[in-house]
């Protein structure tokens, strides 16, 4: 087996290799043929014996000077108690930094966060969910705006009664991620889903807009009422493929973000009215405070209203002020600001670059 450039051989390893190759040499074997069979090059026998003596690997004894760009003590102390207050404890760093930047802070990147952190055995995973699969995905939509493609579904939410359960609509916009009208009701319905979608519409202001709402292939989904109203109102159904339980993405998402908030009562909800109120605070802190990670860190509201150039912008110039103090901290380009382009529903892969070309 060949051996990795670079690799650390240590010196009883290497006085193993030197000697096996030497008594093949003893018996008539050719050096290079030799040093082949061993995972070595002639070079590398060359270099390990001279004079007949073999050299021991000091590259592990090397005292190398600390890199130009290394964070201080007292740096990896300022992450640590920054990222032990009470109001940062439960994030992430791709949380952290973009809020520190919206308030004019910048302390190191994400990945330095995440080594300090790691280096302090402050970095473990908390999530109870398991690693992400990759599926198919089915037909494709582009949206290049907000209000144009739109995803629901609803989702169980318990109660503390066994076998009771409340039902919690929700709409999003696939372009901001923000959701754009929500319901908790007793029972799934396709007229309750009816009267919501036209309220959201109602409210979003976008009556005259050709809209896509992609959802699963549920009862209250495909209900004659729910039918009826979306073809009343101008809208282009879209479905799951059958049997196939992740072709709702992004509501499946919201829905995952939605029962992992610390909030979330595990115990089951006492009322219609608690669910409701609980729902509420959702909304207004995942429309409003979350910065989604897949909108470069910035709220759903702000990019459906646009603001989401202004405020990276005003990031990008944290970061290069902060490069001219410390440009030793960087290798290349500050972080990237550029606000995210069309989001694509169930993108085809063959198709994908081609469909945002024509979308840009």
């Amino acid at each position: 087996m060949g051996r990795r450039r670079g690799e650390l051989t240590l010196f009883p390893e290497r006085q193993k290799l030197v000697s096996l190759i030497d008594d093949a040499v003893t018996v008539g074997a050719r050096k290079k043929r030799a040093c082949v069979e061993a995972g070595l090059s002639l070079r590398t026998y060359r270099r390990w014996v001279k004079g007949g003596k073999i050299k021991e690997d000091r590259r592990s004894e090397a005292v190398r000077p600390p890199p130009c760009n290394k964070l201080s003590a007292d740096e990896e102390c300022a992450i640590l108690d920054l990222c032990n207050r009470p109001e940062y404890a439960s994030l992430p760093p791709s949380q952290i930094v973009p809020e520190l930047l919206d308030k004019k802070v910048y302390l190191a990147s994400e990945s330095s966060f995440y080594r300090v952190l790691h280096k302090h055995g402050q970095l473990h995973r908390r999530g109870r969910s398991q690693p992400p699969r990759n599926r198919a995905q089915p037909t494709t939509y582009i949206a290049s705006k907000a209000n144009e493609v739109w995803s629901w579904d609803i989702t169980y939410c318990a109660s503390q009664v066994k076998g009771q359960f409340y039902y919690l609509y929700m709409f999003m916009d696939l372009y901001s991620r923000k959701i754009v009208g929500y319901e908790v009701h007793e029972k799934e319905c396709g007229e309750l889903a009816a009267e919501l979608i036209q309220r959201c519409k109602l409210r979003e202001q976008c009556f005259n807009q050709a809209l896509v709402l992609h959802s699963d292939n549920g009862a209250p989904m495909k209900a004659v009422t729910m039918k009826a109203k979306l073809e009343e109102l101008g809208i282009t159904p879209s479905h799951s493929r059958p049997r196939v339980s992740n072709d709702n993405p992004f509501s499946e998402a919201l829905f995952k973000t939605l029962k992992y908030r610390p909030s979330w009562p595990s115990s089951g909800f006492k009322s219609l009215s608690k669910t409701r109120d609980w729902a509420e605070s959702f909304v207004d802190w995942y429309n409003k405070k979350h910065k989604h990670s897949k909108l470069n860190f910035v709220t759903p509201t702000e990019r459906h209203q646009g603001e989401d150039q202004e405020i990276l912008a005003a990031r990008k110039l944290v970061l290069e002020a902060a490069k001219i103090v410390n440009p030793y901290r960087w290798s290349g380009e500050v972080r990237d600001c550029k606000p995210k382009g069309p989001t694509m529903l169930n993108p085809d892969k063959k198709k994908e670059e081609v469909e945002l070309e024509k979308a840009a």
